[in-house]
């Protein structure tokens, strides 16, 4: 059996590795000059940042034995001493970075927050991650906004922008941007909000030393992947597939992975057509809008004013900051990102203006000695041709029970992969893994049970 792979991302790469040691003949297609698709390593003052995905945490096991099988080491963020910066409204106070930690709010606004938070884990937890749509009141939590949500449930402006923010944070938009039962969907199948909110025991507690893209790069180790290769169709015959790029070389194969996010899937030129309702789908799974900016300093000096470096604000246009400095801290980098529609105002200001921007917020968050970096970085995902938006797809009101079924299911010989099509960890490093092994798995039991194609 041969099988092409779109996409040389961790789904693609993860895919046609068991695939490969499954006897298949894998060709991996990928656009780009590298591998890693959403993970990209940088340089800045001479140490390895991540442009694009960056963090392994509680419950990404297959991250964690990726990184041990391909001999590779990780690092705790920094999180072990100092405060973390929390702006809401005009308030600034400072909290521990502990899981289970809180704001110092008002009484009132506390315990708004607390009764939020705990009515939407209840109602997250009633939700099947691999099923969400078959939720008994599927149509109504899909048939409204997480902004609407917000509103009919937070009585505080803290507590509201406590959410919003959050929201930012977790898919690069806006509360007004998905439904309620997406963002309910996205909780559990990431274990819960605060999960993925925290670093210790949360989604955002290691990295890997010398760049998360380095997983990547070792996965394609001993795979034929063929860079510059930008696929522009998908042709199904009845006995196999032939998949032609933009060069105009064709590709043949027994199945296709399209291992792309689906804003991009949806791109594709299919013959025969897709189903209406698979292309209807990726017409309405946008991606998030982010940017990721970096300061290096000679040091990380907020880390002796009792700062850890990170920074949550209702305030941009940078409203979550972490501390990205290398495992030894021979220099200091601030990362801050730019979301939701917060991005899509400030990318179409002046490079001059958005670099003083961002600037701002971290003297805003970290003082004065914040103003001056000695290297400053940015990279616009939804600028990327081969992504057009980061972090992952998030479902706009009624995609889920009117689309759902339609998101994992093979068309014929075409099957989907990465971190939108996960069951369990959707949108990061280890559900884009999971996904990649689940239909690596799905093609070979098609092969070995002789199953025919789907009827279109």
């Amino acid at each position: 059996m041969k099988v092409v792979v779109i996409g040389g991302g961790l789904a693609g790469l993860s895919a046609a590795r068991d695939l490969q040691a499954n006897g298949a003949e894998v060709v991996v297609l990928e656009a780009r000059d590298r591998v890693g698709g959403r993970l990209e390593g940088g340089i800045i003052e001479g140490h390895p940042v991540e442009l694009g995905g960056t963090w392994i945490g509680e419950g990404h096991t297959r991250m964690y034995a990726l990184a041990d099988e391909l001999g590779l080491e990780t690092f705790p963020t920094w999180n072990d001493a100092g405060k973390l910066v929390i702006q809401l409204g005009s308030k600034r106070t400072l909290m521990s970075g502990k899981k289970g930690a809180v704001p110092r709010l008002n009484p009132v606004a506390l315990a708004d927050l607390a009764q939020g938070m705990l009515r939407f884990e209840r109602l997250a937890r009633s939700v099947d991650p691999a099923r969400p749509w078959a939720h008994p009141k599927a149509e109504l939590l899909d048939g409204q906004t997480f902004e609407t949500w917000v509103r009919r449930t937070l009585r505080t402006p803290a507590g509201r922008a406590y959410f919003r923010t959050a929201t930012e944070a977790v898919f690069a938009a806006d509360t007004t941007d998905l439904s309620l039962l997406h963002a309910l969907f996205y909780a559990v199948s990431n274990a819960d909000l605060e999960t993925l909110l925290a670093v210790d025991r949360g989604a955002q507690q290691d990295r890997v030393v010398g760049g998360s893209v380095l997983v990547a790069e070792r996965l394609a180790d001993g795979l034929d992947v063929r860079f510059g290769q930008p696929v522009t169709g998908v042709a199904d015959d009845g006995a196999q597939v032939s998949v032609t790029t933009r060069s105009g070389e064709v590709v043949t194969g027994d199945q296709v992975v399209v291992a792309l996010p689906p804003t991009l899937a949806g791109r594709l030129h299919y013959d025969p057509l897709l189903p209406a309702w698979r292309d209807q789908l990726t017409q309405r799974v946008p991606a998030g809008t982010v940017t990721k900016t970096f300061a290096a300093y000679p040091t990380p000096f907020w880390r002796d004013t009792g700062l850890n470096g990170q920074a949550a604000s209702d305030q941009g246009p940078v409203k979550v900051t972490f501390d990205v400095s290398p495992p030894g801290a021979e220099v200091g980098v601030l990362l801050g990102f730019v979301e939701g529609g917060e991005a899509r105002r400030w990318q179409r200001l002046p490079d001059a203006e958005r670099r003083r921007a961002v600037l701002d917020c971290f003297v805003r968050y970290f003082g004065p000695l914040a103003a001056e970096p000695t290297s400053y970085v940015e990279k616009d995902w939804s600028a990327e041709e081969f992504t057009r938006g980061c972090y992952g797809a998030h479902f706009a009101p009624g995609v889920w029970t009117n689309y759902g079924p339609a998101l994992r299911e093979p068309v014929g010989r075409i099957h989907w992969a990465g971190a939108e099509y996960a069951v369990e960890w959707n949108g990061y490093m280890e559900g884009a893994v999971r996904s990649g092994e689940t239909t690596a798995r799905e093609v070979l039991a098609g092969a070995s049970e002789g199953r025919r194609p789907l009827d279109r």
